[in-house]
């Protein structure tokens, strides 16, 4: 079975977990999904069954959103309260503050990721380095944070939603929050809204046509050159500017790169649900 859909994963369970639940339901042997939640966060999880999990990398699956609680005063070294460690009184804020601080992390912002994160460093998550007692040194990295905005105050907890490039650590906005008021902080909950245009839709199949996040181009040659993968040439094709492109075969589609050295296939005659 060749599916993709959007899950919806609970707090408290991995998404290895989930997905091998979702495995049984389905009855599939391959499946995978695509960007990790941390146990305690909960929210939409990409899912593919099958040969499908090829699709990954060419899906629209940006800028993500998520809602996040912030609890200040609590000391976690994983951001998170799966270790929180020490709990601190601090001063209320206003709303009109805590506003500002949302405001001023907007944009392009440079930062280190968490030492407990799902970063690779010589072949080892960091969270598997941090969680053995190795100081792990991370190198910063960039995000676009397209929207910050504060949901709810109710002190010590700070509920925000942000808009987000992939690969953002909301754990380490939180902390960084934190520290623009002076105090410690973690995140006492998380949940993902979407992946893009992505959002749980009681598991419904997508329409592999109208998920991808590359242009559509028109092949106008003989369908069955595609489908049987010969040689394709430039020159048959409506868009013809290096890049990569999906063409529509009716019930497959494939997706294939234009440069100067010619036409590839990347994916052929991939089942469009």
């Amino acid at each position: 079975m060749n599916r993709l859909f959007v899950a919806y994963k609970p707090a408290g369970l991995s998404s290895n977990q989930l997905l091998s639940r979702l495995k049984r339901k389905y009855g599939v042997k391959k499946a995978g999904y695509s960007g990790t939640l941390d146990p305690f966060a909960k929210g939409v999880l990409i899912v593919a069954l099958g040969n499908h999990g090829r699709l990954f990398r060419f899906l629209n699956k940006t800028p993500k959103r998520y809602r996040a609680t912030l609890w200040l005063g609590a000391y976690s070294p994983t951001l998170d309260i799966e270790q929180i460690e020490q709990i601190d009184a601090v001063p209320e804020v206003s709303e009109h503050r805590l506003r500002e601080i949302l405001s001023s992390l907007e944009g392009e912002l440079t930062y280190l990721p968490p030492k407990y994160s799902a970063k690779r460093l010589n072949g080892k998550r960091a969270y598997e380095l941090a969680r053995a007692g190795i100081d792990v040194e991370l190198k910063k990295i960039t995000s676009t944070i397209h929207e910050l905005k504060l949901i709810h105050y109710c002190h010590p907890f700070v509920t925000f939603e942000a808009t987000v490039s992939e690969g953002t650590y909301i754990r380490s906005l939180g902390e960084m929050i934190a520290e623009a008021l002076g105090t410690e902080g973690s995140l006492s909950a998380l949940e993902r809204l979407n992946e893009g245009q992505f959002v749980y839709e009681n598991e419904k199949a997508l329409d592999v046509k109208t998920s991808l996040a590359l242009p559509k181009n028109r092949y106008n040659g003989s369908l069955e050159t595609i489908l049987l993968g010969q040689p394709l040439r430039r020159e048959d094709f409506d868009l013809r500017d290096e890049g990569s492109y999906w063409i529509d075969n009716g019930e497959t589609i494939t997706i294939l790169s234009i440069d100067d050295e010619g036409v590839h296939y990347i994916l052929n005659k991939v089942e469009a649900c």
